[in-house]
């Protein structure tokens, strides 16, 4: 079945439960919701709770009286509805951290987690708890982990902690890879699931799709003037062992690290907190890296 089909009065309704039964309609309204930016990919044809809480906010924005189904309205207005027909969410960006952060990733084009219980996965390099910049020395957790949440329209910082977004001396003078350590490149990425890293096998984010770094050949703790690599690393995203803050040592060959044990188990707890989580174990969060001194300016 397509969505075209719907267009015929006598094909009457479809239910929620319907459309999850037949994987070309589901994957075509995937496809519509995601290019909506209602819905985070894949497009797999696999409608579940996330697809349906989609399906159903687009509904309430197009105000097509059919939440419970997918009738012909729904159908005509997921055909013809471009993006910018949609109305924007308010939001209400001030001139506090969580503000100036969620307005810099707007001028990125970066995507912005705005619902209810939907959290933004944050790091800013060379930055303190206080929102001021630090030297960015390399070998340090100077650096940090932020996850913002959107209440009642308005940014709010829920968790901070000391991080390092680079790796330390320890695998910068012996990277794992020939071709240098792994610096990640600054930018947005839909790549971590939860699941379980290092030695200890502790819980973290664990990188399942690709991503790009920069690749420290000459071993100078920078990025101007490495050469790129993209595809799957084991970028992780967890804990620094309680390591000292002035060094990092082994804690990271290029992953993103919480300096703490406790600090990450807050983190971990509060990420798996976010809906999408809670409807899908296998969702992959999306986390974005800033340079502290590109934010501030």
């Amino acid at each position: 079945m397509k969505l075209q089909n719907f267009l015929n009065p006598e094909i009457g309704k479809f239910s929620m439960d319907a459309i999850a039964a037949d994987a070309e309609l589901a994957r075509q309204i995937q496809v519509l919701l995601v290019g909506l930016g209602l819905l985070d990919p894949p497009t797999d044809g696999k409608f579940g709770p996330i697809s349906i809480a989609a399906l159903k906010r687009f509904q309430d924005l197009t105000k097509s009286e059919e939440s419970a189904f997918l009738g012909p309205k729904t159908a005509k207005l997921l055909i013809e509805t471009k993006r910018a027909d949609l109305p924007a969410p308010t939001l209400k960006l001030g001139n506090n951290l969580a503000g100036r952060i969620c307005k810099y990733m707007q001028t990125k084009g970066y995507k912005l987690s705005s619902g209810d219980n939907e959290y933004n996965l944050i790091y800013v390099e060379g930055m303190n708890a206080d929102g001021t910049l630090n030297q960015d020395a390399p070998n340090q957790f100077n650096d940090r982990r932020l996850v913002i949440e959107f209440v009642n329209g308005a940014p709010v910082i829920v968790g901070s902690w000391e991080a390092t977004t680079e790796p330390g001396s320890k695998y910068t003078y012996h990277p794992m890879n020939p071709k240098g350590a792994a610096r990640i490149k600054f930018g947005q990425y839909k790549a971590w699931q939860v699941g379980l890293h290092g030695s200890d096998q502790h819980e973290a984010l664990v990188q399942t799709a690709a991503i790009t770094v920069f690749r420290d050949f000459n071993q100078d703790f920078q990025r101007a003037g490495d050469s790129t690599d993209s595809g799957l690393f084991g970028v992780n995203q967890h804990w620094g062992y309680d390591l000292p803050r002035n060094d990092v040592q082994g804690a990271s060959a290029g992953c993103l690290v919480g300096r703490t044990k406790d600090g990450h188990r807050e983190f971990m707890k509060l990420i798996k907190q976010d809906r999408r989580y809670l409807a899908n174990r296998n969702y992959t969060f999306i986390t974005t890296v800033i340079l502290g001194s590109d934010l501030i300016k």
